[in-house]
């Protein structure tokens, strides 16, 4: 696939360029170059000057703050079609996590903060999706928060594929199969708990027949059972 036909559908598929216009796309995609990571590379550091957001192509991305005893938290884990970086929008200086590829050959497009915010000017509905994925990354990461201090590792869970649903679907599509980037291991680091236990509990939902699942999809048959467990 040439380059700039790949932008263009990396642009399609976020969410936040549904609303631009072709020829303005494809003037963005001649402008900026998409850059390759290796597993385990950091994208940017904490403290890094915040002037880009980033545009994921492919593979996943991880957000991690540490603690004073050097352990890690994760803060997002983020697949293809998604973005990060975009609090450089609201005037972040600087980084305030790590942002490292998990994935051989992540490829991210970075866009400068000045071509995001001339975008904004030009194009009301894109500057309210902007601000609508900053309120609601805030918003998970505060209900996170909250579930890791005042929940059980299996309200934790539940709680946390309700809301993969809620973030994959339309409305009117609940219960229905949606894509799942995230391994076990992932979903663990995520909630604070270890993958043997996310695991033993996915499948014990999976022979009740509550949710069904594979490597890249997921499904949940029975929400009010994963409600009651929240």
């Amino acid at each position: 696939m040439e380059k700039n036909k790949e932008g263009f559908w990396v642009l399609h598929d976020v969410n936040l360029f549904e609303v631009m216009c072709p020829h303005k796309v494809g003037g963005f995609v001649k402008e900026n170059h998409f850059r390759s990571y290796k597993k385990g590379e950091t994208i940017y550091f904490n403290e890094d000057m915040a002037n880009t957001m980033y545009l994921i192509a492919n593979g996943k991305v991880r957000l991690v703050n540490y603690n004073e005893d050097g352990q890690e938290v994760i803060r997002h884990i983020l697949g293809r079609g998604e973005v990060f970086g975009e609090l450089a929008i609201l005037g972040e200086s600087q980084r305030d996590e790590v942002a490292e590829a998990m994935e051989e050959d992540t490829m991210i497009c970075p866009v400068k903060v000045e071509e995001i915010n001339d975008l904004m000017k030009d194009n009301k509905e894109f500057a309210f999706k902007i601000h609508k994925l900053i309120g609601l990354r805030i918003k998970k990461l505060q209900r996170r928060v909250e579930s890791l201090v005042f929940k059980d590792v299996k309200q934790r869970l539940a709680e946390f594929i309700l809301e993969l649903e809620r973030d994959a679907m339309e409305a009117d599509s609940i219960g229905q199969v949606f894509s799942n980037h995230l391994t076990h291991k992932d979903i663990a680091s995520l909630i604070g708990t270890s993958r043997q236990t996310v695991t033993t509990l996915l499948n014990e939902w999976r022979e009740g027949g509550i949710v069904r699942f594979d490597r890249k999809s997921f499904q949940i048959l029975k929400p009010k059972e994963l409600h009651y467990s929240k």
